[in-house]
């Protein structure tokens, strides 16, 4: 049963991409809702570090574009912000897999800086750009969350030979 070949572990990693976009609008209290992580981008800058060469800027770019749909953002918006986010990712992924997952905790909080700050970027064109500091707190959660993140998606990786 845990034998998969490559071509199979594709269904792993959408699983683990629909599980985040799950948790991205699951009802929170009020006010925990500003401070509810980047699920998606965790993911995703997740299999861009392990797997570079199945989930790149595409993959990101369709995600981006679902949770578009999900969140009723203007269409494109999270499209844009995650394809740059994994492009990056990718550009760096060599040597943020040998740091410490402290290390890379900190890595993916720029990360999800650059996400952000592109949506708030498309936000401010359009006018909906948000006006408190709370905007900026899931860079904060999804850095702290990163290693629960990358030890539980590494473990199903290892588990079922996703590669």
């Amino acid at each position: 049963m845990n034998d998969f070949t490559p071509r199979n572990g594709g269904l792993f990693i959408g699983l683990s991409l629909l599980v985040a976009m799950g948790l991205t609008v699951v009802p929170m209290p009020e006010w925990a809702v500003s401070w509810r992580p980047d699920w998606v981008a965790l993911v995703l800058i997740y299999w861009c570090m392990a797997l570079p060469n199945r989930v790149g800027v595409g993959v990101a770019w369709l995600s981006g574009l679902l949770v578009d749909v999900l969140r009723g953002a203007l269409f494109g918006q999270y499209a844009l912000a995650y394809a740059v986010m994994a492009f990056i990712a990718l550009r760096l992924h060599q040597r943020v897999r040998v740091f410490p997952v402290w290390q890379q905790a900190f890595t993916v909080m720029l990360l999800v800086a650059v996400a952000q700050m592109l949506v708030l970027w498309v936000k401010g064109i359009t006018g909906l750009a948000p006006n408190t500091w709370l905007y900026w707190a899931p860079v904060l959660t999804s850095a702290l969350l990163w290693p629960w993140v990358y030890a539980l998606l590494r473990v199903v990786r290892q588990r079922y030979r996703v590669s």
